[in-house]
């Protein structure tokens, strides 16, 4: 065949030394191997000497063809992907073709994702030390060369003498707050030290003329012990770096770097920044942590994981506070409150993606991978899957660092991933969510597993695989279909358990069509559009429930009006997602279910105390077009003027004002209080008529 007729990719599956089995007529039109790495290796020299895009089954060997593909200028041109432990390496190898001809597809068919948006980051060698005086200057000393030292002493080492040529800072006193980021850092602290060791020459005059000896080596004063006579600063004389009475002791410096050695760490997160060590006493953990921390000097890029969308947030509206879920969610405390709105700070976040799991709006929204170009991974999986002959279709989902690991593992020591279980591997297993679960389910999947390795809090996770199991149990799908595992990168056992004991659910009868999309509320509409319209409860005598009761915390639900809601409309102003509105044509508040965040945001904004809020999800909801309309909550009269009967409002408002006002003084007498049922053109004339005041044309000279 002549090279113009060479086709444009090939692909080079390896069954590893014949250690599973390659169905080569299945699997067609790929090239299948024993050991591509060695005797075979000159037939993906020639692939890639014909200029084909290259698509290599083996990680393992990823350096090997690398360098063969960079010897030949086509570094581009090549690709790696798993099939040995993610397919192949299983007791039920033999039943794994679908498998195999889905992660093929999906390898050789998806393009490559969109760049994410990146974040620039730098550190220069500015490193802080923070601990007691003893280690602090011990590591001061050894990193002088390669860093540029500081020195914070929190606690006395009498014996620690200060280093005799000053060629660094050093402070004492007490950590007040550390913040900011690498490249970045910035420490305030409080001076408890009379010494000021910025001002001290080191002459150790004060440690010699000290009766008490309260004044070690460190030049650390033990207050405790001193009995204030002072002759330590007479000893100090025109230095004057001693002074007890200091006022002025806020201090704060910037830093790129810190190490800190206390025994209690500074920043108590659960995810640390990058470029902040806290080794604890142990001085082999202090080396790895110093180790670590000279790979951040320098020029950075990373992905700015999350996008941030303003207009969907639910956290607050004037000043009353709703939705906080990804503020308490975040272990980097990248999210804060910022008005009405959070704020992400793209320095500190570290790409857990727990923030677009609990946030219920979607305003915030993963992105590294986006939801739609992992949904297309997901489609094109179950697609290939189902045309290869498998059922019972199972999806892993796991983190690319510690789940991969983890099934390595498996597939290394135990049965390796059953046949039916498809591996997807995200950059972060927690940034799977209600939206990515149940449009799995929808396209085809049968089961929906998240592996959490590596995840720092699996409770999110659970909580929305929760939501999702109690409406597919009500819609009438029998069986579990969704399932967190909680097993990490070591844990293979509880891996290979989880699966092999979990018995495949009911799906849908019809795989869904469309595309997961960028907003999350847009993907859980169709998802569970299609999955209510292929729900077995609809074929059952009961059909389908009316109403799904959910757990709180559920982006699903409703909210009530009592009597006691006068129809003021503060709940309308508040809602960020158009769920209540007030109508156009009467005194009517109105709400559109399929809208609500249950946010609280009209709760906590009510004067009257009148809102409720039930979780819950009504499947009509996603029936016909015509079933999500809105409805009623609450409906008044009009009032009218009592004199003119002019409209003035909602009867039960201007009842409430009524109520309130007729205890005031202003309106004690009964003409009083029978003109705060008038309006404004009206009180004033009654006023005129029956008021026995002095008027201004009465008044002569």
């Amino acid at each position: 065949m002549s090279d113009s007729h060479q086709p444009s990719s090939r692909v080079h599956l390896c069954d590893c030394n014949r250690s599973f089995a390659l169905d080569a007529e299945r699997l067609a039109p790929a090239a299948c191997h024993h050991a591509l790495c060695g005797l075979e290796l000159p037939a993906l020299e020639a692939s890639l000497a014909r200029g084909q895009r290259v698509h290599v089954a083996c990680t393992q060997e990823t350096a090997l063809f690398g360098e063969l593909a960079e010897a030949q200028g086509a570094g581009e041109r090549i690709r790696f992907f798993n099939l040995r432990e993610n397919a192949g390496w299983s007791v039920e190898s033999a039943a794994a073709t679908p498998k195999l001809a889905a992660l093929i597809a999906a390898a050789t068919t998806l393009a490559d994702p969109e760049p994410v948006p990146a974040v620039q980051m730098s550190a220069g060698r500015s490193l802080l030390i923070v601990g007691e005086a003893g280690a602090a200057l011990g590591w001061a000393e050894r990193l002088a060369d390669s860093f540029e030292p500081a020195v914070l002493i929190t606690a006395r080492t009498p014996d620690a003498e200060l280093p005799a040529v000053n060629a660094y800072p050093v402070w004492s006193g007490r950590p007040v707050r550390l913040s900011g980021h690498l490249g970045a850092f910035e420490l305030e602290w409080t001076q408890e030290n009379p010494i000021d060791l910025e001002l001290c020459v080191r002459c150790n005059a004060c440690v010699k003329a000290c009766p008490e000896g309260a004044i070690g080596w460190d030049l650390q004063v033990d207050v405790d012990a001193c009995r204030s006579h002072r002759a330590c600063v007479a000893a100090c004389g025109e230095i004057g770096a001693i002074d007890f009475a200091r006022a002025d002791v806020a201090r704060s410096e910037r830093f790129d770097l810190v190490l800190d050695l206390s025994a209690e760490p500074l920043l108590k997160r659960v995810e640390l920044p990058d470029g902040y060590a806290a080794p604890g006493r142990d001085p082999f953990d202090q080396a790895l942590a110093v180790q670590a921390l000279g790979e951040f000097v320098g020029e950075f890029e990373k992905p700015r994981y999350v996008a941030f969308e303003a207009g969907l947030c639910a956290h607050s509206r004037a000043k009353k506070l709703g939705c906080t879920n990804c503020i308490e969610a975040c272990a980097t405390e990248a999210i804060r409150s910022n008005g009405d709105v959070i704020a992400v700070d793209p320095y500190l976040c570290k790409g857990c993606g727990t923030c677009s799991t609990v946030c219920p709006s979607g305003a915030l929204s993963f992105q590294y991978p986006r939801v739609p170009e992992l949904g297309q991974r997901v489609k094109t999986l179950l697609a290939e899957y189902a045309r290869a002959g498998g059922t019972d279709a199972c999806l892993l989902f796991h983190s690319a660092e510690a789940g991969s690991a983890a099934i390595a593992r498996l597939a290394r020591r135990g049965r390796g991933l059953p046949a039916r279980v498809i591996p997807v591997e995200v950059w972060s297993a927690d940034a799977v969510g209600l939206d990515l679960m149940l449009g799995s389910l929808a396209l085809g999947a049968c089961q929906v597993a998240v592996l959490a390795a590596g995840s720092h809090d699996a409770a999110p996770l659970k909580a929305q695989a929760g939501y999702g199991q109690t409406i597919l149990s009500a819609l009438g799908y029998a069986g579990e279909h969704l399932r967190v595992i909680e097993a990490d990168a070591d844990d293979w056992q509880t891996l290979e358990t989880a699966l092999y004991d979990w018995a495949p659910a009911a799906g849908v009868a019809a795989p869904a069509r469309f595309q997961l999309l960028p907003k999350k509320r847009e993907t859980l509409d169709f998802a569970l559009r299609h999955l209510v319209a292929h729900a077995p409860a609809a074929a059952t005598p009961d059909g389908l429930p009316a109403a799904i009761a959910l757990k709180a915390g559920a982006p699903f639900g409703q909210v009530t009006a009592s009597d006691a809601c006068t129809l003021c409309m503060s709940c309308t102003g508040a809602c960020p997602a158009g769920a209540l509105r007030a109508a156009t044509d009467a005194y009517r508040l109105e709400f559109v279910e399929k809208n609500c965040l249950q946010c609280g945001l009209c709760k906590v904004s009510c004067p009257e105390s009148a809102i409720t809020l039930e979780p819950r999800l009504l499947p009509g909801e996603y029936g016909t077009e015509g079933a999500r309309k809105a409805r009623t909550l609450r409906e008044a009269d009009i009032f009218h003027c009592t004199a003119c009967g002019k409209a003035m409002g909602a009867a039960p408002l201007i009842e409430s004002m009524i109520a309130r006002l007729s205890g005031h003084s202003m309106f004690a007498g009964e003409a009083e209080r029978a003109r705060l049922r008038m309006c404004a053109d009206c009180r004033v004339i009654d006023m005129m008529k029956t008021e026995s005041a002095v008027k201004a044309w009465d008044l002569s000279e």
